[in-house]
């Protein structure tokens, strides 16, 4: 005999034991649920445990009766666990329950069931089965003796070939027997029934059984025979797994389905399993229960198998009760529910103890109802509700009161505020078991005979109706019952009535614009108060004062807003309406209705008007060759508000375009919708000319004719191109030419009889798919001249200053070709092509100034003619050195009459002499200063202004001067005053040649090449 114990549940400690938990009860309240453990448990010689959490101390129970510890070595109470030592089937397994309990009461925890899983087989050698080939039969498993869930399968021959379940073979998991519907000849073998213990996972196995076929010939084919079927009436419990078996012998195999008794169809979550041997329900639920059949059919006939699924379900609360406190003699309700089927009966607990029916305690169903409760009534309470399918508790716990009157919770309001006019409400709610009579004083006078405005209700509240100032005072209220008295007091102060004097009024209000809307009252000097402000039932602001601004107004500001004004006594408001007008909302929904190769037909929907009504519309295209949006001609011309259709005219043809439209009121422009689908209009002939027809140049025997090429918008469909037409002045017949490429501006004509710049009249024209397009106006362009062929004389040129040579040739006089100016050509004494210049001249011009050169360098010239053909033949070179450069960085000071000036020294080049001193020349004075410093004093008589220049000396002969420098005497009423000039380096790439009567007039104008900064003090000006 094979015997194992199995245990399943909470916790797993240590070899050996087993433990329930059941923790500790409170010191002041016990929990009205103790935690819910398994009702099954399993073990395998194992410790764990069951717990209930409450706070206190317990005891446990084991079928009903009560455990001792003391005599029992193998069971432990630790914290409220109950720990069970090497268990033991026989004496362990059974019913357990733990009571909990402190000063408070106690109260039953939930029962637990501790069972032991095994599994016995006992062995015996099985007789051979034989059957005829196409004969149903059934090879019985055996139940064997167990607990806990089983599962069955069988093997064929060999252990690891286990019976494949199909239509024909079906292994059922209620009986353990394997059902064969049609043996054949492949049947023939020895089977083995393989049993599992699901909660041991130890498996155990039959003897084999040999099958046989008989030889006395084959089964003829017969009807269904129904060998596995459920019971007549089957137990279902809510929410639980539905597995019914229906399997068939037969010849040939029958075939399986199901049906509801009620022609009710199945639900999607039921599934059929195994060839629908198997019906499974999930979540067994009421509306499953009824009747089922299961009906098995082959050719020869059928036969059906009926049963019911009953429901059940264990009890669930549905209404539970509250801990109460009641006074002394107060009446006690309690009522609880619970749902199950079958429908649960209800007992009552009292510290854990059924709770019998008396005098004053009555039972009824979930009821519980205790009159008058005294003190030995308090304690803890369970609602018990059982079927023969589970019982579930629910605790609370009665408190009995019993106290004299206390007013330290609740007295009277030390000083209480009241309108003019108002009712008053004072409460004389003391703390007090059972409850307290009230008595009412006004300072020393008890209010015994009350007004049709003062009223005192069964609880002690005094009511005072229209209160008036002669109403203010000091009031006390005594409460009495059977264990004490107590008194609380209060004085009343009654206040004028707050008025809203100025408030806000409904106004309309464009956006962007600001406004303060008033809130302004009067006000008892007694009270305390506050403002705040609401905008369509949402607090904005809460303003020290009542007014309330707002800035920028946009159109979300429009709405509702309530001035609150809260006092001591009173809450006071007061509204307005503000209705903000702004620009219209974009239009929607623009589309293009129909389109042409000028026009466009467009719909759109009108936006949001904003508060004010929409007056106007405008259009507005964008193309690939705008930038940004262009409004554009209208039919109507003007759009009126009411308006949601128009054309636009004036398209350009073969152009893709966006539209988009755009509202107006009298507050303003809106924004613009949203873009129209992109929209080509219609391609059509060429309306726009070539612009600018012109010409002239080239090369010999060309005629170069040009043109602005009209712009891609202005082509007006695809195979764009021109024609060019071409003809002698005054010749009658045109040659045409034709070009297909739209962005090319230029034509060249070729033709060895054409004369050099010979007149032609000219007109050019486009064309496209659609057709030609209209010609330019005729112009007069001229063929391609030839170089000049003469050659300039008297060719000569000159030094002007450190970087500029004046060159000087004689013009052409008769030479065949045409002369536009002249080049002069120049290089310096290495010939290295990169210093190699041109300037030139046009028309009769015949001097040249070449700027930007090296001081006292040496550079060779020559000079030609040129036109549109190029350049003529060069006349003989000559050449010419510039000058040596003048002082650099010359500054200056005028003190009084006192005039400094300074310069940097010059320093001789390689084949210069050596600088000897230098010269400064007062120009209008015509005074010469010799030094050999780089800095000079002179005084200037007068007040006149003054020029000077200064220039380096040496054995050779004086060098360049500086540009000449304008010194200005600002006023003579300045006691001292000083102007600093800081003259431009001069820049050998910019040197200025000043003759003597150029000075005068740039003094005279003012107009130096110079930087002053003027700085006068002390004086007036």
């Amino acid at each position: 005999m094979l015997i194992q114990h199995f245990l399943c549940f909470l916790d797993l400690l240590s070899r050996h034991q087993f433990s329930f938990l059941c923790g500790r009860l409170a010191p002041f309240n016990i929990y009205s649920e103790l935690i819910q453990y398994r009702s099954t448990v399993t073990a395998r010689d194992m410790l764990s445990h069951l717990q209930m959490i409450v706070f206190g101390h317990h005891r446990w129970s084991l079928n009903g009766t009560l455990i001792d510890f003391r005599m029992d070595s193998r069971r432990l109470l630790s914290g409220g666990n109950l720990i069970i030592r090497n268990l033991d089937r026989n004496q362990d397994a059974g019913t357990y329950q733990c009571t909990a309990f402190n000063t408070q009461g106690a109260v039953l925890s939930r029962r637990a069931s501790l069972k032991f899983a095994y599994l016995e087989f006992q062995t015996q050698m099985r007789s051979p089965v034989s059957v005829r080939e196409g004969q149903g039969v059934v090879l019985l498993c055996g139940k064997p003796a167990y607990s806990g869930d089983l599962t069955f399968a069988w093997v064929f021959n060999e252990y690891t070939y286990f019976v494949q379940q199909d239509n024909r073979r079906f292994v059922s998991q209620e009986t353990g027997n394997l059902y064969i519907a049609k043996v054949e000849p492949s049947d023939v073998g020895n089977y083995t029934c393989v049993v599992t213990n699901r909660v041991t996972r130890e498996k155990v196995n039959s003897s084999p059984t040999p099958l046989v076929l008989r030889t006395d010939g084959a089964m003829g084919e017969y009807e269904p025979k129904i060998e596995v079927h459920f019971p007549d009436t089957v137990p279902a419990a809510k929410g639980s797994i539905v597995t019914l078996e229906c399997f068939a012998l037969g010849n040939p195999v029958p075939q399986i389905t199901w049906r509801r008794a009620n022609g009710t169809p199945f639900p999607s979550k039921v599934k059929m399993k195994n060839s629908n041997v198997v019906l499974e329900i999930p979540s067994f639920q009421q509306e499953d229960a009824g009747g089922y059949d299961c009906l098995a059919e082959n050719k020869m006939g059928k036969n059906v198998a009926r049963g019911r699924l009953l429901f059940h379900a264990k009890p669930q609360w549905i209404q539970t009760m509250r801990d109460s406190a009641l006074a002394i003699n107060e009446r006690l309700f309690w009522e609880c529910k619970a749902n199950g089927k079958p429908k649960p009966s209800y007992s009552w607990l009292k510290n854990g103890e059924l709770l019998e029916m008396g005098d004053r305690v009555h039972i009824e169903n979930g009821a519980l109802s205790i009159a008058a409760v005294n003190l030995s009534d308090a304690g803890m309470y369970q609602c018990v509700a059982e079927n023969k399918h589970g019982v579930i508790y629910f605790s609370a716990e009665l408190v009995v009161l019993a106290s004299p009157p206390d007013f330290s919770k609740n007295p009277l309001r030390a000083l209480l505020k009241a309108r003019a006019g108002s009712m008053v409400t004072m409460e004389c709610k003391p703390q007090a078991y059972p409850q307290a009579i009230s008595l009412w004083k006004k300072g020393n006078e008890q209010l015994c005979h009350l007004s049709n405005r003062l009223t005192l209700l069964p609880d002690g509240t005094l009511k005072i109706s229209n209160v008036t100032k002669t109403d203010g005072g000091i009031f006390s209220c005594q409460a009495q019952n059977q264990f004490g008295t107590a008194s609380t007091s209060g004085t009343l102060l009654v206040t004028n009535p707050t008025k809203i004097t100025l408030g806000p009024v409904d106004m309309e209000i464009i956006v962007g614009e600001s406004i303060v809307l008033p809130c302004q009252i009067t006000l008892d000097p007694a009270l305390d108060v506050s403002f705040f402000w609401t905008f369509n039932g949402h607090v904005i602001s809460k303003p020290t004062s009542g007014d309330l601004m707002i800035r920028n107004i946009q159109l979300n500001h429009a709405g509702k807003y309530v001035c609150v004004v809260d006092t001591d006594v009173e809450s006071l408001s007061t509204s307005a309406f503000l209705n903000v007008k702004g620009p219209p909302g974009p239009p929607d929904m623009v589309a293009v209705e129909e389109i042409t190769d000028s026009t466009a037909q467009l719909s759109w929907t009108s936006g949001p008007n904003n508060g004010s009504p929409i007056t106007s519309y405008i259009i507005q295209t964008k193309t690939p060759f705008t930038v940004g949006w262009q409004a554009v001609d209208t039919v109507p011309e003007v759009i009126d508000g009411n308006t949601l259709t128009a054309t636009v005219v004036n398209l350009n043809a073969w152009v893709e375009y966006e539209f988009r439209v755009v509202a107006r009121n009298a507050v303003g422009m809106g924004e613009p919708s949203p873009a129209s689908l992109k929209t080509r209009t219609e391609d059509a002939v060429p309306d726009t000319a070539p612009a600018n027809v012109g010409g002239g140049g080239g090369a010999k025997s060309e005629l170069v004719i040009t043109w602005e090429s009209v712009p891609e918008e202005l082509q007006n469909g695809d195979g764009f191109g021109y024609i060019i037409a071409l003809r002698p002045l005054g010749e009658v017949t045109w040659t045409h030419a034709v070009t297909s490429t739209p962005g090319v501006s230029r034509f060249v004509y070729q033709n060895d009889s054409i004369p050099p710049f010979y007149p032609f009249s000219v007109k050019v024209g486009a064309y496209n798919t659609k057709g030609q397009g209209p010609f330019s106006p005729v112009t007069t362009v001229f063929s391609a001249e030839e170089e000049p062929s003469g050659v300039p004389g008297g060719v000569w040129a000159r030094s002007v200053s450190a970087s500029e040579i004046e060159v000087y040739w004689q013009c052409l006089v008769s030479t065949p070709e045409r002369v536009l100016g002249y080049e002069v050509v120049y290089w310096e004494d290495d010939t290295k092509p990169e210093t190699v210049g041109k300037v030139r001249v046009s028309g009769n011009q015949t001097t040249a100034y070449i700027t930007g050169l090296k001081a006292y360098s040496q550079y060779f010239l020559t000079v030609s003619a040129f036109n549109t053909a190029g350049t003529g033949p060069l006349s003989p070179t000559i050449n010419a050195t510039s000058k040596k450069p003048p002082p650099l960085n010359v500054e200056w000071t005028l003190i009084g009459s006192k005039l400094i000036v300074h310069w940097d020294s010059v320093v001789a080049m390689e084949m210069e002499s050596k600088v000897t001193g230098y010269q400064v020349l007062d120009f209008a004075g015509s005074e010469i200063v010799t030094t050999i410093e780089t800095t000079v004093e002179v005084v200037l008589p007068g007040s006149d202004d003054y020029v000077i220049q200064v220039w380096a000396l040496s054995d050779g002969g004086p060098g360049t001067p500086t540009d000449p420098i304008g010194i200005h005497r600002l006023s003579k009423s300045c006691t001292q005053w000083t102007v600093l000039f800081i003259h431009i380096s001069y820049s050998i790439n910019s040197p200025q040649l000043y003759s003597k009567q150029r000075y005068k007039r740039l003094l005279i104008a003012n107009t130096w090449p110079s930087v002053v900064v003027s700085m006068c003090n002390f004086c007036g000006v």
